[in-house]
């Protein structure tokens, strides 16, 4: 198991890498490889300044945000014990999205605490998640259905704040595209602290995965427990949502694969895993989108879902939900 580990690992890392220079030299302008190793620290290139300019920091975000919604999906999983769970589909990306256009729209001289205003928004929903779906005892059924109809809320309100302003909102919360150096500081800064912070969550993800019975008998503060990690994974999306905006399936996908993968429930040997395979993920979305068609850009979040929805009707029937 140990072997198998460490191979899925190397795999991955190697994987990302070759990915990684296949983005850098992919899109409208093609740059050679040989360019970007003799050229990129120099100024007279324009192709080389186009892709540190205008490349380089979609890439990081494609990376940090995927990392970020993967994470947030296993945390979600963990705390509702549900296979099902992801921010896109019970809400959360959609309440912070719904902040972000509100934000936005209306209060445009809080744009600066954009991620903050979104944290509360996918905080909002993550909460009604849990009220209306604790008297059913969260099984997955419930929670699909109570998901789906607060996503559908928060998405039709967004949509409807939006169009107050269609050209404002459409710039400010485009996915990947036109995004600056202060969007990446932005999603690291937030991100990276959510990535830390889930790092640190891993052994009460796995004490979770035990009956309620049993960790109150051991002394263990279960509402404690599960409201820091929902804090975590709600300010993992928030922080994604706010500056690529919602981009659903990826927290699904991506806990199911690393663990197929690894052969293991051990959050301690998942998570890093699903931080690095999530953030392969959405790369190789993102740079397909901006590749298969010329002159046309296909958004990451489409290909997410084009791959997450097949993806989901599959678990639900292995989960024997819609058979």
């Amino acid at each position: 198991m140990k072997n198998r580990t460490i191979l899925m690992y190397t795999l991955l890392t190697i994987a990302i890498l070759a990915v990684l220079i296949w983005a850098l030299m992919t899109g409208s302008i093609k740059v050679s490889l040989a360019e970007l190793v003799t050229d990129f620290f120099k100024a007279s290139n324009e192709k080389v300044a186009i892709v540190k300019d205008l490349r380089l920091p979609r890439i990081i975000l494609a990376l940090v945000a995927g990392a970020a919604l993967s994470v947030c999906g296993l945390l979600l999983q963990a705390i509702m014990r549900n296979p099902l769970a992801d921010a896109g589909v019970i809400g959360i990306s959609a309440g912070a999205h719904l902040m972000q256009v509100c934000v936005v729209v209306l209060v445009p001289q809080l744009f600066y605490w954009t991620t903050m205003v979104s944290f509360v928004g996918g905080a909002l929903a993550c909460f009604l998640v849990f009220l209306f779906s604790a008297r059913a005892k969260l099984n997955p059924l419930s929670l699909i259905i109570i998901g789906v109809a607060i996503n559908a809320v928060f998405t039709g309100l967004g949509d409807f704040v939006q169009g107050l302003n269609p050209q404002l909102t459409s710039q400010a919360t485009v996915s990947f595209g036109m995004k600056k150096w202060s969007d990446v500081e932005s999603l690291v800064l937030y991100g990276g602290l959510g990535l830390i912070a889930a790092l640190f969550l891993t052994r009460s993800c796995n004490l979770l995965a035990l009956k309620d019975e049993v960790l109150i008998g051991l002394g263990v503060s279960l509402k404690r427990k599960r409201l820091l990690i929902a804090t975590v994974a709600v300010l993992l999306a928030a922080s994604a949502t706010a500056i690529v905006g919602v981009i659903a399936f990826i927290g699904l996908l991506v806990p199911h694969i690393a663990r197929s993968l690894l052969k293991t429930n051990d959050h301690r040997k998942l998570l890093p895993f699903v931080m690095i395979l999530g953030a392969f993920l959405l790369l190789v979305a993102d740079t397909l989108g901006r590749s298969l068609v010329p002159n046309v850009e296909i958004a990451a979040g489409i290909m997410m879902m084009v791959i997450g929805g097949p993806f989901l009707i599959a678990l639900m029937w292995r989960q024997q939900i819609i058979r």
